[in-house]
């Protein structure tokens, strides 16, 4: 029998899609699916060698042939499904956003330790390596404090008022499926922010159109972000400090490749990305290696930096009027 841990997958829409592909290119293993419709759970597990298709979410976590769960649901459905999981006792990886609010996060992070399983935000973007370069570069010092983040994420997508970006009740808005990114990249390389200013434009359906934020800290420092769902964007990255700066490529958030400048604009360092496939294998193996090394938590995402970033998401949508129903 194999020592391998067993991924159960809920959800089969896009983000499952690209996880899946990731994790059997890789290496990992993959058991068990569970979809709404049996048909649904059948053609994934088809496409991708599953052995197991469960007609619902309760079979899936039921799974005794499931380790650990990944949710790949629209976030409003999160805390449900992560709750179901970890009362089954399996370890989850829960796509972002993580929740629809921080109450909702907290209440997912308190279950998993009082169960004493690994419940991991799925925010790839912090274990790909040119994060871990880049997080290197500022701890020996290369561009001096850092004073500044800049990023951007806008992309054209759909704007028909039934899509799920469009709709207030399935947590749609630029913000939540868009602007978690570079959010999450500002705590990622500034901590927690101790002031938070935002605007925001409103689509028709009442979610938000464009959002702009800026986040101040503690010594002075500033993170500038902004985020829309129906522009294009450069969808750019860059760390400014008192020694140089870091211009990351398009996409900050993907794979990618960085250059560092020293402050006369000459370049110091030019990183170049050599990731395989989409490089959403790495969040995976930082679950397995919390659960293999019995942590609960890393240094890298840790669930209470999960939890506190909602906060400010939350403090986001409350200074731009966006609230979801039933909260």
């Amino acid at each position: 029998m194999s020592d391998k841990l067993r991924w159960g997958i809920i959800g089969t829409g896009l983000i499952a899609d690209l996880f899946v592909t990731d994790l059997l290119a890789n290496g990992h293993v993959v058991s068990a699916v569970g979809s709404r419709s049996q048909g649904g759970a059948d053609a994934f597990a088809t496409k991708f060698g599953i052995a197991n298709a469960h007609v619902s979410y309760e079979s899936l976590v039921a799974d005794p042939e499931v380790d650990v769960v990944y949710v790949a649901t629209p976030h409003p459905f999160h805390h449900a499904n992560a709750t179901l999981a970890l009362e089954a006792g399996k370890h989850v990886l829960v796509e972002k956003a993580f929740t629809i609010n921080a109450a909702d996060a907290a209440s997912i992070v308190e279950l998993a330790a009082q169960k004493n399983l690994v419940v991991l935000e799925a925010m790839w973007t912090r274990f790909l390596p040119h994060m871990v370069r880049l997080r290197e570069l500022i701890a020996e010092g290369v561009i001096g404090d850092v004073r500044t983040v800049i990023a951007d994420h806008n992309q054209n997508l759909p704007q028909d008022p039934s899509h799920r970006l469009q709709d207030p009740a399935l947590g749609g808005g630029a913000l939540l499926d868009l602007g978690i990114y570079p959010v999450s990249f500002a705590w990622d390389i500034l901590g927690a922010p101790t002031s938070v200013s935002a605007i925001a434009a409103k689509t028709p359906t009442g979610v938000d159109r464009q959002t702009a934020v800026v986040l101040g800290y503690a010594d002075g420092q500033q993170a500038l972000i902004h985020t829309a769902l129906d522009t294009a964007g450069p969808n750019t990255a860059s760390v400014i400090g008192t020694n140089g700066w870091v211009a990351i490529d398009s996409v900050f958030y993907n794979p990618s490749s960085f250059t560092v400048f020293a402050l006369d604009g000459s370049v110091v360092e030019r990183y170049e990305s050599s990731v395989s496939n989409r490089g959403m294998q790495y969040q995976a193996a930082e679950l397995e290696r919390l659960v293999e090394s019995g942590q609960l938590a890393g240094d890298i995402l840790p669930p209470s930096e999960t939890v506190a970033i909602m906060a400010t998401l939350d403090e986001i949508r409350a200074q731009i009027g966006l609230s979801y129903p039933g909260e």
